[in-house]
């Protein structure tokens, strides 16, 4: 599954976010790190929402 992302660079390193996903975001020092930390952030992000959403009524979809 792949996520479009916004990198931009700041003072301190980077910042990343996922604009499909409100609120998900992340940081890191470098471009790798920025990237590596917002994988685990859509990650979790995605566990919480299944969680919220209820797995009885949970279907998944392909989209091409």
């Amino acid at each position: 599954m792949k996520y479009p992302v916004a990198l931009v660079p700041t003072d301190e390193g980077f910042s990343v976010s996922c604009p499909g996903l409100p609120g998900c975001w992340s940081q890191g020092a470098t471009e790798e790190e920025a990237l590596a930390n917002i994988r685990d952030a859509i990650r979790e992000y995605l566990e919480v929402a299944r969680d919220l959403a209820g797995a009885a009524y949970l279907r998944e979809v392909d989209v091409a």
